[in-house]
């Protein structure tokens, strides 16, 4: 399971399902060109997505492919898209500060570089903006960074959001020279929900490039419910059986693999950080839903924002 397959007409998938008698494969691109009787290939190979400092300034889809129009991508090294997070020894004490730019977060819930955040509110309360606003605010302190070890690289995920959304957003940040640090994968919701499922796996990858080399990186998943209501998708149409408000079982795990991969790197292994602020949007200020529930454990704390507070202007 978790190898890359190509169909005759050239799109390819990956072996999600395995059972006696039929392989359960999801598709990512068109499933229109697939007919009955088609030849499928095994590629031989588990799906990776390129890495490295060429991809900074880059807006790619959940496969690591370029969609801004600029050509293909330089010089880079490729990376598993599933791999396990750092165990105990390989770790070290989060020591270091990851300022937002934001003083009510930095000084009533500070974050530190190899922490995950929990971003979590009803649409439309502003969780976006307080991603945005960092990836924004680390211009300036990139700017006074006097060594590699000091600056930080974003890596922004966009899930079944629209287009028109993320091309606002690449934008914003192109406007204020912040795409120079920074990475954009966007599975949009025109995309098929294998590659919205997929999408926060390779951002990851792209951001442990960073962690593993000695340098910091922040990511932000915008947002995992969405991620989570893909993989929903998925699992049903494979039969997979469901459990509480139809998610599959292993639900949680889904998100405790790629969360547990933000991590601090001890010196031996060249003290590198991934700093994570996953995004859960929920429905009408409900945190006890099944998602959040299952994301809150997760990570070192949470930023709740509130309609009532966010129509306040606070």
């Amino acid at each position: 399971a978790g190898e890359m397959v190509e169909f005759a007409s050239g799109v390819k998938g990956i072996a999600f399902n395995l059972e006696n008698e039929n392989v359960g494969i999801v598709v990512f691109g068109s499933d229109t060109a697939i007919k009955e009787g088609d030849l499928v290939k095994r590629t031989g190979s588990i799906v990776d997505v390129p890495a490295g400092k060429a991809m900074l300034g880059r807006v790619v889809d959940g496969l690591g492919v370029p969609i801004d129009g600029r050509g293909a991508l330089s010089d880079h090294e490729r990376r598993r898209v599933e791999v396990k997070a750092p165990g105990i020894i390989e770790r070290k004490s989060v020591h270091e500060p990851m300022q937002t730019g934001l003083k009510a977060v930095d000084s009533l819930v500070p974050i530190g570089r190899g922490q995950r955040e929990l971003i979590i509110g009803d649409r439309q309360t502003g969780k976006t903006a307080i991603a945005i606003d960092t990836i924004l605010n680390q211009k300036q302190l990139n700017s006074r960074a006097t060594s590699e070890s000091e600056t930080l690289y974003c890596v922004y995920v966009a899930i079944g959001q629209k287009r028109s959304t993320v091309a606002q957003l690449v934008q914003i940040l192109s406007e204020a020279n912040a795409l120079e640090y920074s990475i954009l994968v966007a599975a949009t919701a025109s995309d098929p929900a294998p590659l919205q499922f997929l999408a926060p796996y390779s951002g990851c990858a792209m951001g442990e490039y960073f962690r593993d080399n000695g340098m910091h990186a922040l990511i932000i998943y915008d947002d995992l419910s969405k991620q989570a209501v893909a993989y929903r998708q998925m699992s049903l149409l494979l039969r997979r059986p469901p459990g509480r408000e139809a998610f599959p079982g292993d639900v949680f795990y889904l998100h405790s693999r790629l969360l547990e991969r933000a991590a601090k790197r001890s010196d031996q292994t060249g003290a590198g950080s991934l700093t994570a602020l996953p995004v859960i949007e929920t429905q009408a200020g409900d945190v006890s839903a099944y998602i959040p529930t299952n994301v809150i454990p997760i990570t070192d704390g949470q930023i709740c924002s509130e309609t009532e507070l966010f129509y306040r202007g606070i």
